[in-house]
């Protein structure tokens, strides 16, 4: 579990798959309103105070978006103390105020594959190795002084979908960043063909 702060009032939270299954959750039960969930959901509040300083007082905006290959960024952002807010949890508020939060919750997915690389060459090497399996996809960003390298895997096939996962997460590192924190912050290195393009100017060292 990474926790990053992103504002006074806003922080992200970086869940892999790895997390979930060792608290006993699926990727599916993210969407249902059950007791882990709930569980997970103050194990992370309670981190985000001790390592942040977040406190999630009052309603919070809770944005989950699922990714393929990464796991879950759970973005939470804290509103002004309301009363009336429609929240999860408000009618219990008098009764557990420091143990149930007030929620509004959005619930997201994503196919897009991102993996992120600190070193160049190192791209280098696992784009000659995707080469081999891909055609005619991916954008290449700089965001946060590190390279990402986002595939749309819509037109693939699933078998294939997973080696190309397997492929980036041997090179490189899953990363919480979604697209639209690239588009919006990212610098745009290569719009398309990204492993086309890195393999036909940057040959494999020996």
């Amino acid at each position: 579990m990474r926790i990053e702060r992103l504002g006074q009032d806003k922080i992200r939270i970086f869940l892999t798959f790895d997390d979930l299954s060792e608290r006993g959750i699926q990727k599916e039960d993210m969407w249902q309103e059950i007791p882990k969930v709930h569980d997970l959901f103050t194990e992370m509040m309670d981190q985000a105070y001790k390592e942040v300083g977040f406190d999630a007082t009052g309603p919070l905006a809770v944005e989950v978006i699922a990714l393929p290959a990464q796991g879950m960024v759970v973005i939470v952002t804290r509103g002004k103390y309301d009363h009336h807010h429609p929240g999860f949890g408000s009618s219990y508020e008098d009764e557990l105020p420091d143990e149930v939060y007030e929620m509004e919750v959005t619930l997201e997915s994503s196919d897009t594959i991102l993996y992120s690389f600190d070193d160049f060459e190192t791209l280098i090497e696992a784009a000659h190795v995707l080469n081999h399996m891909l055609e005619n996809v991916g954008r290449l960003y700089k965001y946060n002084n590190k390279w990402i390298l986002q595939v749309d895997p819509e037109p693939l096939e699933e078998t294939k979908i997973q080696a190309i996962i397997a492929v980036m997460a041997e090179f490189g590192d899953a990363t919480p960043v979604t697209s639209a924190v690239l588009e919006e912050y990212g610098s745009i290195v290569i719009a398309e063909n990204a492993v086309e393009v890195i393999c036909s100017h940057f040959k494999l060292q020996n």
